[in-house]
């Protein structure tokens, strides 16, 4: 269970700095150190905005990812990088994004970095929450196998995207067992490629492959995935229903699901009364693909919406996805919003 109702927390990812940005784009102008201090910097900054809303629960923003699982294939071995983008005109979109292909055995020898991105979120939150009783929760996130599967060109090897899964699922098992070896207390296992395509795919293989890859560390830190549709430039990619997922997906083996629901005008809100008989329901109340500043008293609407379909001590609530496509002065305001208006909510309920 988690510590407290209607919890606020966030889904992983977070505006780049304009610096990390630059620096990103003109390596060759920066020395080892110089990336070192800059993604320190940025990180920092993620962090200290997240506490300056309030959050119950923080991350790093993905600082060093540069999107939230691309930096994981610097990390592979056996594969050969993409540079270009496939489609280079035109409204970008998921189509315009490459996939690189697969060279021989796929293996990460040196883990996929999420636990040296932890240790740092560790090292640099660490005095900005110490004596706080108030203290958030730090929070890591990794890539699924089968979401991490999809820009991997299958071979002849590993024929098709089940197959390059299979191949992937120890390496991130691996990695999740080392984060909470390190003291992680709440990890999302990403997984957005399931619930974009579970209406046209076999979802109790879905099932299957989640519970193996999370199996050794259920019980052992709060569990959590993201389902989303999709937000590479602010566009969906996938069919936006929940219907499609259920009741398979409730037998994942984790404390808690995200669903995104504000960039659907909470279509299908009744689904997570479904989802809290069997755990806690993070619920997307923030519009991360709009610039419409959502105020407290939108959100606190929205809380009372939710509360109508699942009791307060199985909710929390979250921006829909990741904020790394959203400007940062944008989510700044979001977040703030967000949680004085569950702050509200939670104090007309009596729990604050």
């Amino acid at each position: 269970m988690k510590e407290r109702p209607l919890r606020t927390t966030v889904i992983g990812s977070y505006p780049f700095p304009g610096g990390l940005l630059h620096a990103s784009e003109n390596l060759e102008s920066f020395g080892p150190d110089d990336v070192a201090e800059i993604q320190d910097d940025a990180v920092t900054a993620a962090v200290s905005d997240q506490l300056a809303s309030g959050l119950d629960v923080v991350t790093d923003g993905e600082q060093s990812r540069l999107d939230f699982n691309l930096s994981f294939y610097g990390y592979l071995e056996g594969i050969s990088l993409e540079g270009e983008s496939p489609r280079r005109f035109g409204p970008p979109a998921h189509d315009q994004r490459g996939k690189h292909e697969i060279t021989g055995d796929l293996q990460a020898p040196r883990g996929l970095g999420a636990v040296e991105e932890f240790e740092r979120l560790k090292r640099l939150a660490g005095p900005l929450i110490k004596g706080r009783q108030d203290a958030p929760v730090l929070k890591a996130s990794v890539p699924g196998p089968f979401t991490l599967s999809g820009r991997l060109l299958p071979n002849a090897e590993y024929k098709d995207r089940y197959a390059v899964t299979e191949a992937l699922l120890p390496i991130v098992r691996e990695e999740l067992e080392n984060l909470v070896a390190a003291g992680c207390q709440e990890l999302t296992v990403d997984e957005p490629s399931m619930s974009c395509y579970a209406y046209k795919s076999d979802t109790q293989r879905f099932v299957d492959i989640f519970n193996r890859t999370v199996e050794p560390i259920v019980g052992k830190t709060r569990l959590s995935t993201h389902l989303c549709f999709g937000n590479y430039k602010g566009h969906a990619v996938g069919y936006r229903r929940i219907a499609p997922m259920l009741p398979n997906f409730l037998d994942f083996k984790v404390d808690e699901i995200h669903v995104e629901m504000a960039s659907r005008e909470f279509a299908e809100i009744e689904r997570i009364g479904e989802i809290a008989e069997r755990m806690d329901v993070a619920v997307g109340i923030v519009d991360v693909k709009s610039y419409y500043i959502e105020t407290p008293e939108d959100i606190v609407d929205r809380v009372q919406l939710c509360l109508e379909h699942a009791p307060a001590d199985k909710l929390s609530f979250a921006p829909d996805c990741g904020l790394s496509q959203t400007a940062r002065w944008a989510a700044k305001k979001k977040l703030a919003n967000m949680v004085e208006g569950v702050r509200r909510a939670r104090k007309d309920l009596g729990a604050e």
